[in-house]
């Protein structure tokens, strides 16, 4: 029964928050100074004013705000999210065609900041005080320090300018028909993006990581343990993973706001033809149905990844379980 009423709460906290953003995204993105219309024909037309009234019309422009949002919320209750201006298709259409290739450069990127980070920051934890742990401690302080989009440049001009290991950009091979591109393809353009986008998250994980573990090493059972003759490796693995998990988790999906941010950048920068670019390119033409599309998608997505992260708990630790019996 608590379990039902846990995901009955948290089903209308999101719908709450999906509201609640929606409404604010759309009022920003019509208090932009940037014409739609002006940006769908372009700045060189010779097209007329008053052929820019009837897209204007057609595209209910002229209607008041407050009654855009309702004629927008309603046609999206019945699934209709509107055409994008800058796509000219369906924005529904845009998402999914967008969704799979930025979704993979994602999750491969959350995966490698959240294993390198717990990794680096156990050897730094267990070596505090060494030579190994002020190199990883300035490795993160460095990355923490430095934009996603400088790093994803530098990779960039290095390693696909000067040495010519991976390509400059896009998801899939210039000029190859859509069957004939492979997997290897695929994983061979992705490299470099979902590098540069990990980077982003692994000095946090390993600094909070570090810490956490020089706290369970400094503790009485831990002692205890080594008087038993435990070894390092064995205390971790029997008392320090499972104290040092939750928290790290926690960093980890709390960093899917961020992971969503930075994939913006660095699609930009690879030319990746995913979520990220889209809303580039329609807040530069002031799309507003796929920028609105785009800003629910990511919210659904950071939603989604704190609801699992209290999954998760549970599952580590039963007595901090979302929904139980107390």
């Amino acid at each position: 029964m608590n379990t039902l009423k846990y995901l009955g709460s948290t089903l209308i906290r999101m719908l709450l928050l999906l509201f609640g953003v929606s409404i604010v995204c759309f009022f920003l993105i019509i208090s932009s100074p940037i014409d739609p219309v002006d940006a769908y024909v372009g700045s060189e037309s010779n097209i007329s004013q008053e052929q820019k009234d009837v897209i204007a019309e057609h595209w209910g422009l002229n209607d008041p705000p407050v009654q855009r949002y309702i004629t927008w919320m309603k046609n999206l209750l019945h699934g209709d999210m509107g055409d994008s201006i800058a796509f000219k298709k369906p924005v529904v259409q845009v998402l999914k065609e967008r969704f799979v290739t930025s979704l993979v450069l994602m999750i491969t990127a959350w995966v490698i900041s959240g294993i390198l980070g717990f990794i680096l920051g156990i050897l730094s934890g267990v070596f505090s005080g060494s030579v190994m742990d002020r190199i990883i401690k300035t490795f993160c302080f460095i990355l923490s320090s430095t934009p996603a989009f400088w790093i994803g440049l530098l990779l960039l001009i290095v390693f696909s300018v000067n040495l010519g290991w991976f390509p400059v950009g896009f998801a899939v091979p210039v000029g190859k028909a859509a069957e004939d591109v492979t997997l290897l393809d695929r994983i061979y353009h992705l490299i470099l993006p979902a590098f540069t986008l990990s980077i982003t998250g692994v000095s946090n994980i390993a600094l909070h990581t570090r810490q956490k573990i020089i706290d369970v090493m400094k503790s009485e059972y831990v002692l205890f343990a080594t008087a038993r003759g435990e070894t390092t490796w064995q205390v971790i693995k029997r008392h320090g993973l499972r104290n040092i998990a939750i928290p790290a988790i926690t960093l980890q999906f709390a960093s899917f706001s961020e992971l969503f941010g930075g994939s913006v950048l660095a699609e930009q920068v690879f030319s990746y033809p995913g979520l990220g670019n889209a809303a580039t390119t329609a807040g530069l033409k002031s799309d507003v149905p796929l920028l609105l599309g785009v800003a629910l998608f990511s919210v659904l997505f950071v939603f989604a990844g704190n609801f699992i992260a209290n999954l998760l708990y549970g599952i580590l630790n039963p007595e901090i379980r979302e929904g139980s019996e107390k």
